[in-house]
């Protein structure tokens, strides 16, 4: 009998272990146009406890960067190469690149990196990748690609197939819609597919504009930001200085910096309470901040709801017992932004703040306080453009909790990262000839121990904003900057200075021509990568300048 029952408990323990895969699940979570200090983990007032959680018993990261726009970061986080050597962003003379162009056949897409490992994998919400998801890898996708209301999404699909719109009538906020497909796939992976390793990828579009959140969800924050976006820089600072994220000055806002793209139309169609410059909150008029109060709520909550459908996703990863051998990496896409702007169906002011018929943008101000306390947002390649909150957790993977980590590290290092976790490969050759050597570091090193991570350099251009950053220097230039040096460099030491405060670069000239040649050499080398496949009437678009009208900052 005890034979019997000895080898009973020995078939449901086998059976037990056939169905949990031993190697870990990964989750990314995406944000879009998350600022630095938006969570309460990194500063930030926001409720955000499900992420505060994953921090405290894992791991945040302090100097994790992004490309600093939507399509970039994307090509980097799923191929791990820098979306200019593969063709998703543009190169001075170089090959046609960008939000519209097509990467090379051997840039490949992690989930088919994982696949040889038996993962499945799972996409939901924004692409702006080129090419469909199915045939990047994914089993199962819904990709959301219209995004101009949260509420009723008119071009979205399932599994590269499209949807019916979502009446407007009968509304579905987009942050919960994404969160159940990935938690659909979760349920189903669990029924069918047990024994196998999963990938989830999870790209909310929260808090991109247009802000629209549930009015529910915006009462909560509605009184929040009545004190101005000065006196909350200030306090996400200073509870930033208190959890040693950060020990250096809080930058001083360019009053004269506002939006990067000139949509002059757009302060009469929002009305007189908008305001397109960072100033002083104390210089503007009640109008004015009542409006930009309510702004900052909606914003708010967006993030505020963003968290709690990660919480749904986190107890569908305990449900089905996989909740301590899945690494969960979240981070943003690029800094808050500061565009102002009215699209899809117009702004229309009598509406409440954040419901559907509205059309509202963050706006310098806002942005300046969300990328706390860093200079500059989205598009620009200062500090505030690039810098990203990460936090990776992974119980059985990290046996530190609530620690930081200062590792400088980057999106092109999520792909070598997750490999490394689930003893994988990247892809050497496709159509047999050799794959090129990818850029980014693992970060696996980091999870154990702190600046375990060695660099040559990271690496920054984006709308004619470039960088390059080498240990703690780093070199940057802001494309039609508003002052009298604007084709100049600026050298910044980021051991003592991430504010980029203390422009060094007319005091070390031979460090600023070190590093412009070593960002000239990275470029041109880029450039030979990206073009290589191509014929020779192919290789150069002669794009040097950004598609897009900048605006002028006057």
């Amino acid at each position: 009998m005890k034979l019997l029952v000895g080898a009973a408990l020995f078939l449901i323990s086998t059976a037990t272990m056939a169905a949990e895969p031993t190697r870990p699940n990964v989750v990314v979570i995406l944000a879009d146009d998350l600022g630095y200090s938006d969570l309460g983990c990194y500063g930030g007032e926001i409720e955000t406890p499900v992420l505060d959680g994953l921090a405290k018993n894992g791991l945040r990261f302090t100097q994790f960067y992004n490309t600093a726009r939507c399509w970039p970061s994307r090509a980097a986080l799923l191929t791990g190469f820098y979306a200019q050597q593969v063709r998703r962003d543009v190169l001075p003379n170089g090959p046609k690149g960008g939000s519209q162009a097509t990467r090379p056949a051997w840039a490949r897409l992690l989930p088919e990196m994982l696949k040889p490992l038996g993962f499945r994998s799972y996409h939901s919400g924004k692409w702006h990748v080129d090419g469909a998801r199915l045939a990047g890898g994914f089993d199962r996708s819904y990709s959301l690609e219209d995004h101009n209301s949260f509420f009723a999404p008119q071009n979205h699909f399932e599994d590269d197939k499209k949807l019916p719109p979502v009446d407007p009538k009968h509304p579905s906020y987009v942050t919960t819609m994404i969160a159940d497909h990935a938690i659909k796939c979760l349920q189903e992976h669990t029924k069918q597919h047990a024994d196998r390793p999963f990938f989830s990828y999870v790209a909310f579009t929260s808090p991109h504009f247009p802000l629209h959140a549930l009015a529910e969800d915006i009462a909560k924050y509605r009184d929040k930001y009545r004190g101005g976006w000065t006196a909350a820089r200030e306090a996400r600072w200073q509870r930033q200085k208190s959890m040693g994220l950060l020990a250096c000055g809080l930058s001083a806002p360019e009053r004269e910096v506002g939006p990067p793209y000139a949509f002059p139309d757009a302060l009469v169609k929002l009305g007189p309470g908008e305001i397109n410059r960072p100033l002083p909150w104390a210089e503007l008029t009640a109008e004015q901040q009542d409006f930009q109060a309510a702004k900052m709520a909606v914003h708010a909550a967006m993030v505020d709801r963003m968290d709690r459908e990660i919480g749904r996703l986190v107890e569908q990863l305990r449900a089905m017992q996989a909740f301590e051998n899945t690494l969960i990496l979240f981070c943003s896409d690029n800094g808050a932004s500061a565009e102002l702007m009215v699209r899809g169906n117009g702004h229309d002011r009598s509406a409440p703040p954040g419901s559907d018929p509205t059309y509202l943008c963050l706006g310098p101000g806002w942005s300046n306080a969300a990328n706390t306390p860093f200079r500059r947002n989205k598009t620009w390649v200062h500090e505030g453009g690039i810098s990203t909150s990460l936090i990776a957790h992974w119980p059985k993977g990290i046996a530190a909790g609530g620690e930081l980590r200062n590792d400088p590290g980057h999106l092109i290092d999520l792909v070598p990262t997750i490999l490394d976790a689930v003893g994988g490969k990247r892809i050497e050759t496709w159509d047999g000839q050799p794959v090129p050597p990818a850029p980014g570091k693992s970060l696996v090193p980091a999870f154990a121990k702190d600046r375990s991570v060695a660099r040559d350099y990271l690496w920054w251009l984006h709308e004619n904003n470039k960088a390059i950053r080498v240990g703690d220097w780093k070199l940057v230039n802001a494309a039609n900057q508003p002052t009298a040096g604007a084709a100049a460099w600026e050298l910044y030491d980021l051991g003592k200075d991430r504010a980029e405060s203390n422009d060094l670069a007319d005091k070390m000239p031979e460090k600023v021509n070190e590093l412009d040649r070593l960002w000239t050499k990275a470029t041109n080398e880029f450039r030979v990568l990206a073009t290589r496949d191509l014929s020779a009437d192919q290789k150069s678009s002669g794009d040097q300048a950004p598609s897009k009208k900048k605006a002028k900052n006057k």
